[in-house]
């Protein structure tokens, strides 16, 4: 393996992975290819440019511009249209040829070129009725899934893989999951080595997060810019939970990966922060206010959104089982990495203020 394409490379998770790769493994090639669309995204240029990595201004949708990249080894997936909400208004054009036609011509891509691949999923594969459905337990700052569940891969541990697929999971869910089953098809087709990561809530430096996507960013950047808040939905209380991975995390896994794609391509793995690494968005708060040292009303709202589910947990015992990986990093040190990050970076709090 000499030369690695990232694609979506200049967005968060592509631009950090990048950087890591040049930092942990010398010698090797490493290109994105970014469309630039997300805000933000052209500040991660220089940094990339400074550490070794090539950029190409291409789209995944469009499988000329994977072309550029030349002969490649292997292909890091992070494009994406990330937002739950992306497509509810009608407008799905976008979010399908992203999520779905980018996954199949990055994969046509890996096949032409005998390469491997890591494909970046979502934990928004899972179906929403099951997950608003299940059996809860209500604490004074959260909600808590109970161990008396009636659906299989459902303890108080998280959503194991086991979890059951039919159901309605969001357009921006399925168009993941829709990815998920076509690369499955080019695995089993072609035997490529096709690795498929479940991600939980990534966040950390260099995320320029919104109210439907990056919401620890968003979160802390609205406490430091003394922005409005809400607790949406689920009685307005803000006991709605997630786990959380820092970027790092995730990075660690993926290198683990990288020295052996083969054993990891089979099924699919999750990958978050689990039970130990989760938040309410109450919690949240009071993280947020420590860390910035500003509190300040938070509004309410009891109407729950669309797509939303209460509670949603990784249970990744089986990925911690199969190679020893699990998240290290608390919500805590998160918070405190992007409020450095913010401190020290103007452009940064320009976009985010």
């Amino acid at each position: 393996m000499e030369k690695i394409l990232i694609t979506g490379g200049a967005g968060f998770v592509g631009s950090n992975i990048a950087i890591a790769l040049k930092t942990h493994m010398s010698g090797f090639d490493v290109i994105v290819l970014d469309n630039l669309y997300r805000k933000g995204s052209s500040l991660n240029l220089p940094r990339l440019e400074r550490n070794g990595v090539k950029f190409i201004r291409g789209d995944v949708r469009n499988p000329q511009d994977l072309v550029k990249a030349g002969k490649i080894d292997f292909l890091i997936e992070c494009s994406a249209e990330p937002s739950v909400l992306a497509g509810k208004d009608g407008d799905t054009d976008y979010l399908v040829q992203t999520n779905l036609y980018g996954a199949i011509n990055c994969a046509e891509y890996c096949r032409k070129n005998n390469a491997g691949m890591i494909f970046l999923s979502t934990s928004r594969v899972y179906p929403i009725d099951p997950l608003t459905s299940c059996n809860l337990v209500e604490k004074p700052a959260r909600f808590e899934l109970s161990d008396n569940q009636d659906i299989a891969g459902l303890s108080s541990k998280g959503v194991s893989e086991e979890f059951p697929m039919a159901g309605a999971r969001s357009i921006y869910g399925a168009t993941k999951y829709a990815a998920e089953i076509m690369l499955e098809e080019y695995r089993q087709a072609f035997s490529i080595p096709i690795v498929i990561n479940r991600c939980g809530v990534i966040s950390g430096p260099w995320q320029f997060g919104k109210v439907d996507q990056g919401i620890a960013v968003f979160w802390l950047a609205s406490h430091m810019f003394e922005k409005p808040l809400k607790y949406i939905g689920f009685g307005g209380t803000g006991k709605q939970v997630r786990d959380m991975m820092h970027i790092d995390d995730l990075i660690s896994l993926i290198l683990l990966q990288l020295e052996n794609p083969a054993k990891f391509a089979k099924g699919v793995w999750n990958a978050g922060g689990g039970r130990d690494i989760s938040v309410s968005l109450v919690e949240l708060t009071g993280i947020c206010q420590k860390v910035t040292g500003k509190s300040f009303d938070i509004g309410s709202d009891p109407q729950t959104r669309y797509a939303d589910i209460p509670v949603y947990i990784s249970n990744t015992g089986k990925i911690s089982s199969f190679c020893g990986w699990k998240a290290e990093k608390p919500v805590e040190k998160i918070i405190e990495d992007i409020h450095q990050w913010l401190v020290g970076n103007q452009e940064a709090r320009q976009i985010l203020g």
